[in-house]
């Protein structure tokens, strides 16, 4: 309906039965301009057509939004088996493509600059362990708990059937933040004892008995902080579950392998002082 300058959209709605009859339709009758009554055929071709309910364009182009909610298994393999069965049973004319947009859009976005974020962080911490220890192989030696703490949050993932997300992804950053402080500081009381003097064998056992409770305690407050995290319900759980399981399950290997392993591979790393 136009009036003047305004326009005004008017939706004409039939009750159910006349609107199952396109005779029916086609006998509507219009009051034209000059007063007289014509037949809706007259003036327009009643036809019974699937088409889009909403046409949106987006950069000059149609837009066609299909929605659909992954529940019980990851976005990822979700999205990729659906592009294997679109492409084998579905031809698109000329012009036409699909785009996964959505949260998998977003995933694969944020998960491109975690994957260059991790490394470069890794880089920078072994930087760090180097100007701390001045030696490449200590460096190396506490750098391990990466690995190790990896092994125990995927297995974390797996055990409680959870798939690898992006919050899992930043738990596995917050990990290896609380492993390598455990590894240096091991290392660190195991330099002491042998400027003390005292022989390799003694200072791996001097300093792996006084950092005992240090190490454990702070994988236990680390640990015990995220249990609440790790069996939320409520809104917002599906993004603080995974990172929680990730830094649980992966505290405790780091700290067996911090306990154990650094201890025993210390003197691989470091030679036994010189005696005065």
């Amino acid at each position: 309906m136009i009036e003047g300058q305004k326009r005004f959209a008017v939706v004409l709605r039939l009750p159910e039965a006349l609107r199952r009859d396109r005779q029916a339709l086609g006998e509507l009758q219009l009051r034209a301009p000059n007063g007289e009554l014509v037949l809706l055929t007259q003036v327009a071709e009643v036809q019974q057509v699937q088409s889009p309910e909403i046409v949106n364009r987006e950069n000059g182009q149609r837009r066609m939004v299909v929605q659909a909610n992954v529940r019980g298994r990851d976005l990822g393999s979700f999205v990729s088996e659906a592009r294997r069965e679109i492409e084998a049973q579905v031809t698109l004319p000329p012009g036409y493509y699909f785009r996964w947009g959505g949260q998998f859009e977003n995933q694969q976005s944020a998960m491109t600059r975690l994957a260059l974020v991790v490394p470069i962080a890794i880089v920078i911490i072994f930087g760090l362990l180097f100007a701390t220890f001045d030696s490449v192989r200590q460096a190396l030696l506490i750098l391990l708990n990466v690995p190790f703490a990896s092994v125990g949050g995927i297995a974390a993932l797996w055990v409680r059937g959870m798939n690898l997300s992006l919050s899992a992804g930043v738990g596995f950053v917050a990990l290896f933040g609380v492993a390598v402080l455990n590894g240096v500081v091991m290392v660190s009381s195991i330099k002491q004892f042998l400027r003390e003097g005292w022989t390799m064998e003694e200072a791996i056992k001097r300093g792996a008995l006084t950092r005992l409770r240090p190490v454990l305690m702070t994988a236990l407050v680390a640990s015990l902080g995220f249990v609440p995290m790790a069996l939320a319900t409520s809104a917002g759980a599906e993004i603080q579950r995974p990172l929680a399981t990730v830094v649980i399950g992966g505290l405790l290997t780091s700290t067996v392998l911090t306990l154990i392993v650094v201890p025993s591979l210390f003197p691989l790393c470091c030679e036994e002082p010189d005696e005065a």
